[in-house]
């Protein structure tokens, strides 16, 4: 037999070995982790030299110009909402002037022996009379008593209380004979 002409030696055979095999393995990581370093390598260089070259230009008029219009626009909401504020005062004091001067007129009517409703410009002697209503006699108004519950009341919620809350049937057999 005739041996090659310029034998490899054996530890040379075993290191190609261990690098086929990782690149066997590992072969696509490797790749797409070289393209990455290369895109690294060619674009970082280039953002550096843009960022040192070209300091941010920080102009103190443009900020000066930037601060006094946000001020003005803080000035202007200020001065709507103090508008808004003196005329829900204005309302306000007009509501408890008006509930003031009934309270007067009724306590005057009281004194006199008269029904409130008189002094308050409503005739007593137009209320209808308990009876058949019809569908044309105006609706009643809206009287300014306390809900008995609040607007958010849901019966099915639980939170009502009280002693007609629903409780499910007793688990297990029925013990009737």
């Amino acid at each position: 037999m005739a041996e090659p002409p310029f034998p490899k030696p054996v530890a040379e055979n075993v290191a190609v070995a261990a690098v086929w095999s990782v690149f066997a393995d590992y072969g696509w990581f490797i790749l797409f982790g070289l393209i990455v370093i290369y895109i690294l390598v060619q674009n970082l260089p280039r953002k550096i030299r843009e960022r040192s070259s070209h300091p941010p230009a920080y102009e103190p008029e443009a900020i000066v110009r930037r601060e006094e219009g946000m001020m003005a626009a803080r000035r202007r909401m200020q001065e709507e909402i103090d508008a808004q504020a003196a005329v829900f005062r204005e309302k306000q004091r007009e509501r408890e002037e008006e509930k003031r001067r009934q309270k007067i007129a009724k306590w005057e009517s009281m004194k006199e022996g008269k029904s409130y409703k008189a002094a308050l410009g409503q005739n007593p002697a137009e209320e209808p009379e308990p009876g058949p209503s019809t569908s044309a006699a105006a609706p009643k108004p809206k009287s300014e008593k306390k809900p008995l519950r609040s607007g958010g009341y849901n019966p099915l919620s639980g939170d009502g209380g009280g002693s007609c809350a629903w409780r499910p049937g007793r688990r297990g057999p029925s013990s009737g004979g």
